[in-house]
């Protein structure tokens, strides 16, 4: 019996050959402990980022799309102490964070910005502080923190079942 492999399949788990959504890959490794979350979603670049002072304290931020207005407050609903008139430095742990996972080009792409001559991101955007969307950005990280504690296994979970089996896009 002869079994045909796709040379670009052998690499990859399970999941990403089955999966119907593009996987894409990072720009680089992360390191998870000081920004554990970070998306390109809902017209922002948000994420979380760990406090250095208090373990059960993060950070959620955000920058909307084309406007470029800011947000810093903390997970107990506490403004950033650090965010003025410019971005604070969670903020630009968010930024570097998501260039790490998107590519540069991708995350001003989204935003809608222009890169520094140097690569700074953050010099590119003209938006000021505004009220953020931090209740929503931390609910969508403590969703994704759920599915870390699922026990392995291939069954399609109920909340996904509007992803289509993958029989059916082929």
């Amino acid at each position: 019996m002869v079994v045909n492999v796709d040379v670009e399949d052998v690499g990859k788990v399970a999941w990403e050959r089955d999966s119907t959504v593009r996987v894409v890959e990072p720009a680089r490794p992360r390191k998870l402990a000081k920004v554990p979350f970070v998306e390109l979603a809902e017209g922002r670049l948000q994420g979380v980022v760990s406090s250095g002072s208090d373990l059960a304290r993060v950070h959620v931020s955000s920058i909307a799309a084309r406007t470029h207005g800011f947000s810093c407050g903390t997970n107990n609903n506490r403004p950033c102490g650090g965010l003025g008139q410019r971005p604070c430095k969670h903020l630009k742990a968010v930024v570097d964070e998501a260039v790490l996972r998107y590519g540069l080009e991708r995350v001003a792409r989204y935003l809608h910005a222009e890169v520094g001559p140097d690569g700074d991101l953050l010099a590119g955007l003209d938006g000021g502080r505004e009220a953020g969307a931090s209740a929503a950005v931390f609910s969508r990280f403590l969703r994704h923190l759920a599915y870390l504690e699922l026990p392995d296994h291939t069954a399609p979970l109920p909340e996904l079942h509007w992803f289509p089996a993958p029989e059916a896009v082929r």
